[in-house]
């Protein structure tokens, strides 16, 4: 399955958020606070259940339970950061669920975050695309710098466009391909090293100059099926050490 085939089977995973017995503003709230999420955001009434309870479904399948003052703060207008401590029960459900306008700087965020968990693991396996060497080349000494720590084996994949006017670092593995999947994708996967509760991914498809559309995950099977798309199509590689082009249009 490639990268554009793994997006799209998330996105026809639908998530809803149904909230119970909710207090005036609470779900325009949620549904501000999930904005550039694929969530849909419903309201219910029961006789039986608390005020201000969140179920998040797929389907007819529950898959998490909690309080939206978790969520949203004592307030309704305080929004606190999207963090496992603050309600990891339904980040760990929604973390296949899909983005939908995330811009560059929040990119470089959320790649940071993995960047920083391969950093500190100092093992295993990290891919990042760059989409085009030109993209890449701001971020070169970064990467060449976590090629170097322990025994992180880094992967790089980027368009040639732009390589011209470029000097690859000497640690990374560089793969090049005209492949229209490297060069409208930015992704990066941490296979985890040997261990399995490290591994997480992001990847996103540029749908409109700046703009993101894709997911980030904590599922093993789902990282290891990024990794292993990125191993087996993009695998062989030069005397050198760059990669030759092994992938194909979409």
């Amino acid at each position: 399955m490639g990268l554009f085939e793994l997006i799209a089977a998330v996105d026809d995973e639908a998530k809803t958020l149904t909230v119970f017995n909710p207090e005036a503003g609470v779900a325009t709230a949620l549904r501000r606070h999930f904005a550039d999420r694929n969530l849909a955001i419903e309201e219910a009434e029961s006789d039986a259940g608390p005020r201000n309870y969140a179920v998040l479904s797929r389907d007819d399948q529950f898959l998490a339970a909690i309080d939206v003052s978790d969520v949203l703060g004592e307030r309704k207008g305080v929004e606190p950061g999207f963090t496992r401590e603050t309600y990891e029960v339904v980040l760990d459900e929604l973390d296949e669920t899909m983005f939908t306008s995330y811009d560059t700087e929040r990119m470089v965020a959320a790649s940071k975050e993995i960047e920083d968990r391969a950093w500190r693991g100092a093992a295993g396996e990290l891919h990042a695309g760059f989409q085009t060497c030109s993209r890449f080349a701001s971020q070169a000494d970064v990467y060449d710098n976590i090629a170097r720590r322990g025994s992180l084996d880094v992967h790089v994949y980027a368009h040639p466009e732009g390589s011209d006017d470029f000097e690859p670092p000497s640690s990374p593995t560089l793969h090049l391909s005209t492949a229209t999947e490297i060069h409208d994708t930015w992704f990066v996967a941490f296979d985890g090293g040997d261990v399995t509760e490290a591994k997480c991914a992001l990847l996103a498809e540029e749908r409109m100059p700046g703009s993101f559309y894709g997911f980030w995950t904590y599922d093993p099977e789902t990282v290891d099926a990024i990794i292993d798309h990125l191993r087996a199509t993009y695998a062989l590689t030069e005397a050198d050490g760059h990669a030759t082009d092994g992938g194909s249009d979409r």
